[in-house]
């Protein structure tokens, strides 16, 4: 990952309201997310294009259409991947790691995007 990728979608703006950084304290939960999409890369061959999504502070995520109340992203351990392959192909890479036990969490398959999270249970949409 470069570090724009990783910062980039904290400096985003909905309205008035700035994502921000998360707290320090918070930093770490993200560390098995990004194992997990390192994995699903290491599986298409690819790397990671680009993090649409990752923290949300809670004002943000509230202004953010579609987002779930208690959003993954407000607990730093989700994030919106794009990678070179369609979304469809990295959903299916995500689940496949899954369904071996390399982590349990949510994944979701939106157009352009794929969204994973490590929130200790599993689940599935789009």
């Amino acid at each position: 990952y470069s570090v724009r990728q990783i910062i980039e979608p904290h400096l985003k703006m909905r309205g008035q309201v700035r994502c921000g950084m998360p707290p320090s304290s918070m930093w770490m939960k993200m560390k098995p997310t990004l194992l997990v999409a390192d994995q699903i890369g290491d599986l298409l061959g690819e790397k990671v294009e680009d993090v649409i999504s990752a923290y949300r502070s809670p004002a943000y995520n509230a202004r953010c259409p579609g987002a779930a109340s208690h959003s993954q992203h407000m607990r730093n351990v989700a994030l919106d991947l794009v990678f070179p392959s369609s979304s469809k192909a990295v959903t299916a890479a995500a689940k496949e790691l899954r369904e071996k036990g390399v982590f349990k969490g949510g994944i979701g398959h939106y157009p352009g995007f794929t969204h994973v999270d490590t929130r200790g249970t599993n689940a599935t949409w789009g």
